[in-house]
Formats: structure tokens, sequence, C-alpha cells
């Protein structure tokens, strides 16, 4: 082994990291396969796991004959040096083009990344020649939905998503324990990077002292999640941990983490991930191949488990001409995330190219590629070009990487140079966007897909105010649209009515990572401010970038101040209000809202504003820009039309008009090339190395095993291994099942496991008081996602959730079928339970939405819930399902719960064979109502893997059960 600090320091505990080496154990896999026959499964797999342990203490002599046998790879033909201009080597790597396989020129660039991948990991054990050629005839074999298996380089995790993670990774060691084995070998084998960024909340805003305040909170609430997490990062190899107050996890991945390629002991190949939130494509415009994956998903991939997955077609977007002045990148993400949801893109990735690339920033590309989940893709791919390289120099990467990075990809037919002939590529559809067509938008007012030209807003919200309930509707009664509700704020007159503004946040790494709509807001607030127009004070604006260099080009460009003045204050690097971590309302606003029934609004420059997610008073959420987001807070409204209508009065008695404050292109572009230097995130990312105080403090318990404290609110053993038994459970079908829950179309995952604050009615808020934590301790449900207790009682607790069984009533309740009772959802699964019950949930189209949340999948398992039938999963989220040993059945084309006249007070039973042998990926299965009726469904289990999984109860006890057996 050797010891990497990855630009990190080795004295810090918080980012130290131990690589083995792993392409070794690949390559030595390939040695054993002379050994196929009836020995297959017992012989090969134990001598592979023995040349793995000997590589962990293996002398230099060792090493080399290790390498020896690694000639031994089903590719070695292609296995081959890459020179040095100077003399010597950058190191070697698998060639694609000594193939000699004319399908290669014509695959797509992120297809090819799938290919080398197949290739470096083939043994013809976890990976196959059979599976290299799937990938090879990718134009042929991609419209049959053929699996192929998946290695990425490494994992990356937040807070949310990683202390659930290393939970379970504790909880498998005592697994691993009580079975007898050894509970060392839970430990990553593949590097994990965990940064801290979805624990800060907005508590205190438009002070000076925001940022330190937050801070001081966030650890006093979360010591205890940090201190696990500290310990993790020391009880688990291969594991960095980055402190909080670092930033935003795809920003700290796109400015420092992101490799693009890897050079581990002289091997070279592309840098790729999964990560635990549904935004990791963030990093494919920088050329990375990267997609979320649930929790537990991930998990296996840190313990060398091969991803199934099915091998995606790919839509290339065409993008020419450039975008005109004024038009931001946020306007542009909007405008493809609609087109791309009016394609249809689920499951598969998106690959952009044409001549329009060459004008947009690797910021902007960021920006496109962040809201791949949005627009339903698995990846939104952009290839490496030059751009990226001068994107690599801006954010500090040395020359010597940059250069090694191009050779590789040149030398790898994986580099796109706009300077020379195009080869065509084939890709499974096609789409065009000239991007002078774009125009200034907003998305909302509850689905980021549904885009809105600025022009429009005000008659859209109009619209909204009388359409009856829904995505695109409030419900307000004619006579209430005009209600003026007047308060009093700190002792200032104040005022709402329907659309008032009364929060705006610069916020997530959608757009702190991209100077020129940052830049671009500090310049609006400069205007507004020399103009004389002010942002109202009950307004709770914030300022929370994904990375200290954001601070380091605003203070250097002069705009900060002029930020301030407007009340965007620096309150805080991590993902904040974009997640629910808005923090409270003045109680005089919420008052006003909550007391007049006012539909407020809340303007960010998130990705998501699902209803209920930003702030339980914001029944309004649009996403705009960061110059917009300063734009509307000074408006105080979104009932306007900034074309037509004056946005405020100056200090001169004159209206001003958005045309008088937003800036050209060109002011924007002057300000990013004198004030964005190389220097910045140097200097940032060596400070993340020294931690900070509060982290540095943190004691660190030494044991590799967890001490489990059976007081804690935060920390919780959970039940998902206790009592584990040697030999898998096998297949279970579902018998007189009573339906939990009946929902609509597009229910996320923020409506079955919320992330935000804990309503002090729930039944969670109930379980923590009832062991003495105060309600202003509640913290959110994210926070306390390492307690299985809590989140079980958070399941379905979302405020704004649509039960059919409540005939329109909104909120966590439902019907307790057999007595009629409307429960907490909580309550009613509990007593199902206790009464030997088994449950199902309806739902309709896109069900699972949203954030990539294993809670969503936890959850509903440990309330008993067996089967989820609904119209259409979104992909990560069925894939959770699968992986806690759910089953997801999809309604046949045209069905549903109302066509099929199901109203959920039925019995439903569900068979399957007792045999998984006897189970198919997708085949038909017929669901019986006790009233009757019965329906046949699409069993969602997409590869023989994910039936694997079921066999044994899900992935992390088959991964349990095959580790104890070595």
């Amino acid at each position: 082994m050797y010891i990497s600090t990855c630009r990190c320091s080795s004295s810090s505990i918080a980012v130290s990291r131990i690589f083995y080496l792993r392409p070794f154990s690949r390559q030595i896999q390939s040695s054993v396969t002379t050994y196929r026959s009836s020995f297959r499964c017992s012989v090969n797999r134990r001598f592979t796991i023995s040349l793995k342990a000997q590589i962990r203490t293996a002398s230099p002599v060792i090493e080399r004959k290790l390498a020896t046998m690694a000639s031994e790879h089903p590719y070695k033909g292609i296995f081959t040096s890459l020179p040095k201009t100077g003399g010597g080597e950058f190191g070697k790597f698998y060639s694609l083009p000594a193939l000699n396989d004319p399908r290669i020129d014509k695959l797509p660039f992120s297809i090819r990344i799938l290919l080398e991948s197949a290739i470096r990991n083939c043994d013809n054990f976890h990976v196959s020649k059979d599976d290299v050629e799937k990938i090879l005839d990718w134009e042929n074999t991609a419209p049959k939905q053929v699996e192929i298996p998946f290695k990425p380089a490494r994992v990356l995790l937040q807070d949310f998503t990683g202390v659930p993670s290393v939970v379970d990774l504790a909880s498998m060691r005592d697994a691993m324990k009580e079975l007898g084995s050894d509970p060392d070998k839970i430990n990553p084998l593949v590097p994990v990077d965990l940064v801290i960024d979805h624990s800060v909340q907005v508590d205190v805003a438009r002070s000076e002292n925001a940022l330190q305040a937050n801070m001081d909170i966030e650890f006093k609430r979360n010591k205890e999640r940090f201190a696990f997490l500290r310990w993790g990062s020391t009880a688990f190899r291969n594991m960095l941990v980055v402190p909080p107050g670092s930033g935003i996890v795809h920003q700290v991945n796109l400015e420092y983490l992101g490799r693009v390629v890897f050079n581990s002991d002289g091997v070279l190949y592309p840098d790729s991930l999964v990560g635990t939130d549904s935004h990791t494509t963030m990093i494919d415009g920088l050329g990375v191949a990267g997609w979320g994956v649930g929790g537990i998903e991930a998990e296996a991939a840190m313990l060398g488990q091969s991803m199934s997955m099915v091998l995606p077609g790919v839509v290339g977007f065409r993008m020419t001409g450039k975008l005109r002045d004024g038009v931001t990148a946020t306007d542009l993400v909007l405008t493809v995330t609609q087109m791309l949801r009016k394609h249809g893109v689920v499951g598969k990735f998106v690959e952009f190219y044409g001549p329009g690339l060459a004008s947009l920033s690797l910021a902007d590309r960021a920006t496109i590629a962040n809201m791949s989940p949005e627009y339903g893709a698995t990846m939104g791919f952009f290839p490496v070009d030059h751009m990226t390289l001068q994107y690599l120099r801006l954010t500090g990467r040395s020359e010597e990487t940059i250069t090694m990075i191009e050779e590789y990809l040149r030398a790898n037919n994986m580099f796109v140079d706009y300077n020379e002939p195009q080869e065509e590529r084939v890709y499974s559809s096609y789409l065009e966007l000239e991007l002078a067509d774009v125009m200034p938008c907003v998305s909302g007012p509850k689905r980021p897909n549904d885009h809105l030209p600025l022009k429009d807003m005000k008659d859209d919200w109009h619209a909204c105010l009388n359409n009856k309930l829904g995505f695109k509707g409030f419900a307000v009664p004619k006579q209430e649209q005009d209600k003026l509700v007047k308060f009093t704020f700190h002792g200032l007159p104040a005022e709402l009515k329907h659309g008032s503004v009364v929060i705006a946040a610069i916020t997530s790494c959608t757009n702190t990572s991209n100077p020129s709509v940052m830049l671009g807001a500090g310049l609006v607030a400069k205007k507004a401010c020399e103009l004389g127009l002010e942002v109202k004070p009950w307004i709770k604006t914030s300022l929370a970038p994904g990375s200290g260099a954001v601070t380091k080009y605003l203070h250097k460009s002069g705009l900060q101040k002029y930020l301030d003045q407007q009340g965007f204050n620096l309150v805080g690097y991590g993902c904040t209000t974009c997640i629910g971590n808005s923090g409270d309302l003045d109680e005089s606003v919420a008052s006003a809202i909550t007391d007049n029934d006012i539909v407020a609004a809340a303007v960010l420059s998130g990705n998501r504003n699902f209803e209920g997610r930003v702030h339980p008073l914001t029944r309004a959420n649009y996403l705009a820009s960061p110059p917009l987001v300063v734009a509307y807070a000074l408006a105080g409204t979104v009932d306007t039309d900034f074309e037509k209508e004056p946005i405020g009065t100056g200090k001169d008695g004159k209206s001003v008009y958005l045309k008088d404050i937003w800036p050209s292109n060109k002011e924007i572009a002057e300000v990013v090339q004198s004030s964005v230097l190389p220097e910045m995130f140097k200097s940032t990312y060596e400070a993340i190395t020294q931690g900070n105080p509060f982290w540095n403090q943190l004691s660190v318990p030494s044991s590799n095993l967890y001490a489990w404290d059976p007081n804690s609110t935060y920390i919780h053993q959970p039940p998902y291994f206790k009592g584990m038994s040697v030999d898998p459970p096998g297949p279970h079908g579902v018998k007189d099942a009573f339906c939990l829950l009946n929902l609509g179309d597009s229910i996320t995952t923020d409506h079955i496991s919320p992330a935000g604050s804990i309503h002090k009615d729930s039944p969670a808020a109930k379980y923590l008081m009832e062991r003495g934590v105060q309600r202003r301790d509640f913290n959110s449900y994210g926070s306390r996602r390492g307690n299985d207790e809590v989140m079980a009682r958070g399941t379905f607790a979302n405020i704004r959730i649509v039960n059919k069984l409540l005939n329109g009533e909104v909120g966590p309740k439902t019907i307790q079928i057999p007595t009629g009772e409307k429960l907490y959802v909580y309550d009613a699964a509990t007593r199902y339970k206790s009464e030997g019950y088994d449950t199902i949930v309806l739902a309709g189209a896109e069900y699972g939405s949203g954030s990539s949340r294993d809670w969503a999948a936890k959850g509903p398992m440990l309330l008993g819930v067996k089967a989820v039938i609904a119209k259409s999963f979104e992909r990560i989220h069925r894939s959770n399902l699968v992986g806690m040993g759910l089953i997801p059945l999809c309604f046949k084309p045209g069905e549903d719960a109302e066509t099929l006249g199901l109203t959920g007070h039925e019995r439903y039973t569900i068979d399957l064979p007792q045999k998984i042998s006897d189970i198919r990926p997708g085949q038909d299965v017929t669901v019986t109502t006790d009233s009757g009726k019965s329906f046949t469904c699409t069993l969602r289990f997409d590869t023989e893997v994910e039936l694997a999984y079921f066999e044994h109860g899900g992935i992390l006890p088959y991964v349990i059960r095959n580790l104890s057996k070595q």
C-alpha cells in the first residue's frame, strides 16, 4: 500500500487517506481463470481474496510478482505505455484505439468511459469479455436493455446521506462479528469522499455575524453527528471527510476532488464515481462520469461490489450559437430541463455536443449537468475539451497533472478538439438548441421543470391563484386574491399579500459554482444601491456559496459590500435553503402568513422547489438565477411584470426598472476576468486540510467497532441486520395487505422522507420530547438520519403530502382501514404491524422523483410496507426500493389505480414463486384484491443481480453474507 494525502495534509485526521492498490487486485483476478470448472465459485473466489489480502502487506518484490501475474489480463495486448514528451512515461493504460474496432469511433464519449472501465476490470468473473462486447456493440445492444457491470473509481457522500451510510457500515461490522466473521472486512475498497455540507441552517441572516453565528449553532446541534463522522474517518480505511464550513459537496468535487484522470500506481484511467446525492451529476460538466445512487447501493460499491446497470441509451443534445446579452446560465439550464423532460430521458445519458459548446464556460456546463435529476437523465455529460483544461488551470490543478490528463484522453480517443474535424457519433435520439433562442426565465411555483418565461410571470401567477389545487394552482377564491395584510415587523410597518417574497436566497451548487451569475448578482446589487433601492427588511435574504473561493472573488471585485447592503450577507458554506435548511421566518412574518392564509413566495437560485421543501410557509417557490433572486427581493413580490412595471423607486423619486440595474454580458465578463484567480482556489482548498477549531477539538474513539449509545437521538443501531441468518430468507410475496397510502403523480422523496424541519405535533417530535429534547433542539429530519427511530416516524411526514384516502385533506395522515380512524401514517403502520398485517402503497407516475434519498426506501420498509405499485418510478428510488427488499411493481401502460377502480380500501395479494430461480426480471405479476378485482403489473426487478438482492432481503444482507463466507 501507499499513503496519499490527496493534496491534503497527512497530519489532519479529517483528510488523511490510505489507498489500497485496487488496480492490481482487479488485474490479478484474471490469473485464476484457468480454474474455471465446477470449482469456479469456491476455488476462484477464495484465491482471489487471498491475493487481495497479500496486496495489503506485500513487499516491493511481491508487488512486482503480482504485477507480472497481471499480464494474464484478457486485454493485456492493449495495455500500453503513455510516453512523456521529454522522455519517460506518465504510466500505462488500456488503449481503446489498439482494439482496432471501427465501432469505437461512433460511440458516444460517455459510453467509451463504460467501455474502458469494463476492459480494465475484465477478469471473466465479475466482468466478462461478453460484457465488453455488449458495450462495444452499444448501437445494437442498448435498445435491448442489456445488463452490464460497472465499477466506479470512487464514491462521493454528503453528510445527510453519509451519516446513515457510516451507520450502516458500523452496523455491518457488528453483523459480521455476530456471524463469526472478521468485522474488518467491512472497509471501503475504493476512495470515499464525504463532504459535510447539509447541516448548516440559516438561523441568522442579514447580519455581518451570520456566518460565525450559524456555524456555532451548527456545531452545537450536530456535535454528536460530527463526532461520529470523525470516528468513521479513522475507523474505516480509504475514507476522506471534509469538515463542515468547507463548501457544498458538488462544488468541492468540481473545484478540488475531481481527478478527470486517475493515475494509480502507474495505471491511468478515467475518473468516475457514484454519489449519494442526485446532483452528483454536476461533475459530468468536467467530463467525469458520475451520477447519483441510493446510499445502500453506494455502500455496496464502497465494498467492492460491481454495480449492475442497464446499458443506457444516449440522447445527443446539439447546441449552436451563443446566449444573447442578459441571458444567464440559469435561464439556459431551466430551458434545457423543460426540453429534456418533454423529450423523455429517464434512465438515459444525455451527451452535449456541437459548436455552441465553444461559448459555454465550464461553470455553465456544470450548471446544466447539475440539474440532470430535474430533467430525469442519469447523466448530462460534457466530454473533455480545451475549456475543461482551462478550468483545471483556473482552479489550481498543476500543469503536470493537466498535461497528463490531456495526453491520456487524446491517446484514448476521449478528448474533443473542436479545431479538428469531428467524427460523426451515433446517438439513440437527437435534440438541438440554438442558444440565441434562450430567454430569461424562472421555474415554478412547485416543480423545477415548470419553465416560465420571465415576461409571462405576472399572468402565470394570477392563473395559479385561480387554478384548482395542483402543480400550477392554489385555488384562492377570487374575492381573496387582492387581500393585503398589514403587520408590525420589529416596530416597523410591514405588509404582505399573495405572492409577496418572504425568502430570497442565493444558494445551491447549481449556481454558486458559476462566477458569471454570482458576480452578476453582485452587479445588480451594486446598481440598486447606487440608485437608492433597498430590499424590504422583513424579507429573509441570504448568501450561501458552495466554496470559499466565491467569497474571495466577491471581495476582490468589491461587490460583496453591495450584496451586504441589500441583506445578502454570507450565512454559511453549505446547501441551506436549497434543501430546506432555510431556518425560521421571523415570528411576525410567520403569523401574518398563517393567520391570513397568504400564499407567500420564496425565490432561490437552487435546483428544487417542490412544495414543502424550501420552507413550510412558502407555498410558491421559484427557481431563478442569482441576479434575478436579488431583483425579486428588491421588487418584494413575484406578482410583477419586469418589462412593464418598475422594480422600485430610486432616491431621485424616479421609477427604476429591471433593465436599469441589469448588467451586460461584457460587464460581467470583465469582472470575472479581473477577479477570479487560480490562487483563490488553491488557498481555499489548502485551508480544508486544517479543518477548523470546532472540528479539530472533537474527540475520536479508537475502537473499530462503534460503541452505540442507547440514549442517543442522533445515532442509533438500525435493526436491519439483527438476528440475521447465514442463509438468505428467499423471496416473499404479499398476502391480504392493506393500502397504507393511495398517492397521485410526482410524489417526491421529499414527500416520502422529508429532510426539513420536524413539525411540533408529529410522531417524531413526540419521540424526541419523550427523550428530553426541547423543540428548539429538534434540528431537521435530514440531520437525524443516523437514527432509524426518528426516521421511521418521519416517513410520509411531509405536511403537503396528498393521500387520496383522506378525500382531499392535505397532510401526513392516513385512514386505518379496519377501523376507519384517521391516524398519522407512522401510527397506522405501527398498528398494522402489531396486528400482523402487510401493507402496500399505491402511487401514480414519477414516484420517488427528487433527491437520491435512501431513507425514502428504508422508512417504508421499517413501517412494514412490502410493495409499491406505481405508474412509473424515478430511477434511483426504484433501485433503493430493491436495495431494501421491497417489491416495485408498475401498472401496465394506460392503467393506474383510478382507471382500475381501486380506492385503496381493498386488500391486496401479490403471488410470487417461492424459488428465486422461478422469477424473471420484468415479468408479469398478477395482483388480486378482496373486492374481486385483479390486474397485471410489471415486476420492476430489472436485472438478475437485483433478484439476488431480493432473495437476501436487500443489497446489504447480500454483501454481508458474501463477505462472511470469504
